[in-house]
């Protein structure tokens, strides 16, 4: 086996890796102060649309973790650098919140329910039946369907609640039409964003705390992987999917060194 060329550029999951249920993982502020420190591209990521790269630093510094917006990269900046990419200065009719909302209007995207180019779906705190809708209409209408991330279920401090890729089923239910999906796994996030740092997947790594999308994502885009065991994956259940991250590691705290 060819010797892996040294780690240059990190990516890492947020929820499950940085912080777990809005409370900072041990180790994740010192992991981002030594990143930030060596001057070495990173990026956060997160399947999550709802939210601005602006509002996830506001939350993240509430917590002590000082990541700057320019290096938050969600499902929603993504969507909007493939759309600019594929049909520049398009129309959409969205549902979602502002994170997707602002990242399309900053592509020159022209937001309407009238004909668009496409029916963009995010996430949302409130799903309105209204708008769903409104959404099969113009798909069976001729919309091209497109979703920011495949994620079926969100947390809550309640429990589990339906999220984008639950609400596209039942869109492709009533069309018969399948959106594409931005997020992980789909590796054009991976590639997305390591083009907006300037980084080769050779010398990159994604570190995340789910085999079915960090991993996977980070595996097809011809990464390094960490999978790291605090979030929703657990290390008997590493061996139940047929492909194997790089790396297991117990926490973010156990990364520092390896900056």
């Amino acid at each position: 086996m060819a010797e892996r060329k040294p780690i240059e550029s990190w990516l890492t999951d947020m929820d499950g890796v940085l912080m777990h249920e809005g409370i900072p993982v041990p180790g994740a502020d010192a992991f981002i102060k030594k990143l930030r420190d060596s001057g070495r591209p990173f990026l956060v990521l997160t399947n999550n649309s709802i939210y601005t790269a602006r509002d996830l630093h506001a939350r993240l510094n509430r917590i002590g973790l000082d990541v700057p917006a320019e290096n938050i990269w969600t499902s929603a900046l993504a969507t909007a650098k493939f759309l600019d990419d594929q049909h520049p200065g398009g129309s959409a009719y969205v549902i979602g919140e502002a994170g997707l909302t602002t990242a399309l209007h900053e592509v020159g995207y022209v937001l309407t329910d009238t004909d668009p180019d496409f029916v963009i779906l995010g996430e949302t705190r409130t799903y309105s039946f209204e708008a769903m809708t409104k959404a099969v209409r113009l798909i069976n209408d001729g919309a091209r369907f497109v979703a920011t991330n495949p994620d079926e279920t969100g947390p809550s401090a309640e429990g589990a609640l339906p999220a984008t890729g639950a609400v596209a089923a039942l869109i492709t239910a009533a069309t018969g039409k399948k959106p594409y999906f931005i997020g992980k796994p789909n590796p054009l996030m991976m590639r997305t964003a390591l083009n907006t740092i300037g980084a080769h997947s050779e010398t990159s790594a994604m570190i995340g705390d789910r085999m079915d999308t960090d991993v996977l994502a980070g595996l097809e885009a011809g990464m390094q992987t960490y999978l790291v065991l605090t979030g929703l994956t657990a290390k008997e259940d590493v061996g139940r999917f047929p492909y194997r991250p790089t790396h297991v590691k117990d926490s973010i705290a156990d990364l520092v060194d390896l900056i």
